[in-house]
C-alpha cells in the first residue's frame, strides 16, 4: 500500500471515528434533554420528605408503609399507587438509614405477604437499621401473614388488633398438574431432558417420589430460614417457633398470648409508644413521597407516561406480578398466606 492510500484510510479512520463521537454527544445531549422535559412534565424520581405532625425537626419519625402483595411487580416509583412497590420501599429504607434526622420508625404493615427473595430483601434493609441504632416499631393493620410476619418479626415492638390476621409462619410452592387430563385427552408430554429431575415440578407428568423429596427439602431450607428470623427477632427458641409455624394464623389477641406480637393496639397507639418510650415525645411525624406534578396523575399524563416506557400498563403490572410470584408452570416458593 503505497503513502497515498495509507492516507486516505487514516482520514477515513479519523472521520469514522468523529461520526461515533459526534453521534455519541448528540445521543447523550437528546437523553439529557428528555430527561429535562420529563422531570418538567412528572417531577423527578427523586424523595421528597411530607410533615404528618409536627414537631421537632432535628428528631423525626419516619412513618413507612408495606400495603400489599410483597412482590416486585417492576412499576415506576415516579408513579407509584396505592398498591405495593417494592424498588420504592427498598429506596425509602435506604433513606431512613442514612438521614441522620430520621430517629425512629414506624412501619404500618397491611399484607400477606408474597415472595421469599423480596422479604429476604427487605429484612436486609431492617436489619441495616437496626444496626444503625433507630428503633422500629411495627404496627400490624388488617393483615400481617406470612412474609408479611417475616418483615415485621425484628422490630423492636409489634402491635397488632385483637382482628388482625396473623402467623402463617411458613413456605408454600403451589402447581398444578395436568397429567391426568392429558391421558384422557390422549396427550403425550414428549420432554427431552438431560437428567431425571431438570424438568422437576412438571405439570404434564406425574410427580416421582425423587419430585417430591427434592421439593420438600427446599422448602424445608426456606422454612428454617424463616424460623430462624423469627426466633432472632422474637428471642425464642427455635423450637417455641416451630411449634407456632405450622402455616396456621391467628389473630392479634392469639398472636400476643403466643408471643407473636407485643401489644393490642392501632397504628396511633404504636406511634405514642414510640414517642414516649424512646424519648421521641416532640419529634416531628414525616413520611417520604417521590416528587411528582399535577400533570403526572392526570389522565393525559399516564397514558404519556406509558406510551414512553415510564409506566406500566395495568396489563404489564399484573403479568409481572403474576411472574414474580410464580405460574403453574413454574412455581416458586412463597412466604405467602393463602396459596397463589
Amino acid at each position: 500500500m503505497n503513502q497515498r492510500r495509507w492516507v486516505a484510510l487514516a482520514i477515513a479512520v479519523g472521520l469514522l471515528l468523529f461520526s461515533g463521537i459526534t453521534q455519541r454527544v448528540n445521543n447523550q445531549a437528546q437523553e439529557e434533554q428528555l430527561t429535562g422535559i420529563n422531570e418538567l412534565l412528572y417531577g423527578s424520581n427523586d424523595l421528597e420528605k411530607t410533615v404528618v405532625e409536627e414537631g421537632n425537626s432535628n428528631q423525626q419519625i419516619l412513618k413507612l408503609s408495606v400495603e400489599g402483595t410483597i412482590a416486585d411487580s417492576g412499576s415506576s416509583s415516579l408513579f407509584s399507587s396505592d398498591t405495593y412497590d417494592h424498588q420504592l420501599f427498598l429506596e425509602e429504607l435506604e433513606a431512613a438509614v442514612s438521614d441522620p434526622e430520621i430517629k425512629g420508625i414506624l412501619l404500618e404493615v397491611n399484607s400477606p405477604g408474597g415472595g421469599v427473595y423480596e422479604s429476604a430483601e427487605i429484612a436486609k434493609k431492617m436489619a441495616a437499621i437496626k444496626e444503625a441504632g433507630i428503633p422500629v416499631y411495627v404496627s400490624m393493620k388488617q393483615m400481617a401473614a406470612s412474609g408479611g410476619y417475616y418483615i415485621s418479626a425484628a422490630a423492636d415492638k409489634i402491635f397488632a388488633s385483637e382482628e388482625t390476621v396473623t402467623g402463617s409462619i411458613g413456605v408454600i410452592m403451589s402447581g398444578t398438574n395436568y397429567a391426568g387430563l392429558f391421558e384422557k385427552l390422549g396427550i403425550e408430554d414428549t420432554t427431552v431432558k438431560s437428567g431425571a429431575l431438570k424438568d422437576i415440578g412438571s405439570s404434564t407428568r406425574e410427580p416421582t417420589e425423587a419430585d417430591k423429596e427434592v421439593l420438600q427439602a427446599y422448602v424445608d431450607s426456606a422454612f428454617g430460614r424463616f424460623v430462624k428470623v423469627v426466633a432472632k427477632g422474637r428471642q425464642m427458641p427455635e423450637e417455641t417457633v416451630r411449634k407456632l409455624a405450622d402455616g396456621r394464623i391467628y389473630d392479634g389477641a392469639q398472636a400476643k398470648e403466643n408471643g407473636l406480637v407485643d401489644e393490642i393496639g392501632f397504628p396511633e397507639d404504636a406511634l405514642a409508644a414510640l414517642k414516649t418510650e424512646q424519648d421521641l415525645s416532640q419529634a416531628q411525624v414525616v413520611s417520604y413521597q417521590v416528587s411528582s406534578t399535577g400533570f403526572a396523575s392526570s389522565w393525559l399524563g399516564v397514558k404519556l407516561a406509558e406510551a414512553q416506557g415510564l409506566k406500566l400498563s395495568e396489563s404489564s403490572r399484573l403479568v409481572n406480578l403474576v411472574e414474580s410470584l410464580g405460574t403453574p408452570e413454574s412455581p416458586k416458593p412463597l412466604y405467602y398466606y393463602g396459596g397463589e
